[in-house]
């Protein structure tokens, strides 16, 4: 009797997730929350040697469909951008392996900052300032940045909201399912780097007016309340629900694996979270399950712009508060 040595096709990885981008921009803690979530994390790794580490079974007892996530930078040995992409390709052809690349990126100005904060010196620049490596590196990786899959701009978030974020876009491993973010932000602050559709609301009755409403934030009833009695928020917000419910099958179609609405306001703590809650029970009452994120919700309601004017509407590219 020949005896046959027992594997399955998850004995070894056949998901793989290459986590790359910008020194500072939080690819350690990207990698520390894959890992937390079931991947298998590794850290700057030749990726001459990934094939190899693929067909590597993995016999722990945690070896279902386990994936892998792979921590490359400039500081790999023998970094080349442009010879990174075409061996990307090359695993991209096999069609057993699902391969993927995550970009984090990070505004210069905030990566400078954080590079004094934490008296680190940037690995491109150990006799120069921070901005010149900043630079240099940006310029190395950009062929990679143009070609990942997913790009994540933590300018605005901490530690802990980049693990978040990571948790919520990668916790799942349904990869046939579209991973729908509905988003809360105030255009004082900026655009959000990572929404795929912007909704202003700043059309909307501003709370910020009302003294008694001015401390508390969308999630609290009375702001929801009153900012639902303003004539045109049925009617708006009906219109966008259909034409979000409208394009997501579009974009599954297209291929698209994740989709953040973002729905703005002057200060991202009254009117933008209070339609975002909205937005997303309409999308779970349709049969999705998006996440929800409040970026500025932690802002304080006190810094405004008076032009606003106690009549409640915001011009729609004037820094105000809401």
């Amino acid at each position: 009797m020949t005896v046959h040595r027992l594997t399955t096709p998850s004995s070894a990885p056949n998901r793989v997730l290459l986590v790359t981008g910008m020194s500072g921009a939080g690819k350690s803690t990207a990698l520390k929350a894959l890992e937390d979530i079931g991947y298998e994390a590794v850290d700057n790794m030749p990726l001459r040697l990934l094939r190899r580490l693929i067909g590597v079974e993995d016999t722990s007892e945690h070896a279902v469909d386990r994936p892998l996530a792979v921590g490359i930078d400039t500081r790999t040995r023998a970094f080349d951008a442009e010879d990174i992409v075409q061996r990307l390709k090359e695993l991209k052809r096999d069609q057993s392996l699902d391969v993927r690349v995550l970009f984090l990126d990070c505004a210069g100005g905030e990566l400078t900052r954080r590079f004094s904060e934490t008296r680190r010196r940037h690995p491109l620049a150990l006799d120069r300032p921070a901005a010149d490596g900043i630079a240099r590196e940006r310029e190395l990786l950009a062929p990679l940045r143009r070609w990942a899959d997913i790009v994540i701009d933590t300018t605005d978030y901490s530690p802990h909201d980049t693990r978040r974020i990571i948790r919520e876009k990668f916790g799942r491993h349904d990869s046939d399912r579209l991973t729908i973010t509905c988003m809360s932000f105030g255009f004082a602050r900026g655009l959000p780097r990572d929404a795929d559709l912007v909704f202003d609301m700043r059309f909307l009755a501003n709370p910020h007016w009302e003294g008694a409403l001015r401390p508390l934030t969308g999630l609290d009833a009375p702001v929801g309340a009153f900012i639902a009695k303003d004539p045109a928020f049925d009617t708006a917000l009906a219109k966008i629900a259909d034409l979000i419910l409208t394009l997501i099958p579009r974009y599954h179609h297209e291929g698209k694996t994740y989709l953040t609405a973002a729905f703005g306001c002057t200060g991202g703590r009254h009117r933008s979270v209070f339609v975002t809650e909205t937005m997303a029970k309409a999308l779970r009452d349709a049969g999705y399950a998006p996440n929800v994120l409040h970026r500025d919700i932690k802002g304080q309601g006190e810094d405004v712009d008076e032009l606003a004017g106690p009549g409640g509407r915001d011009e729609p590219g004037e820094s105000k508060q809401a």
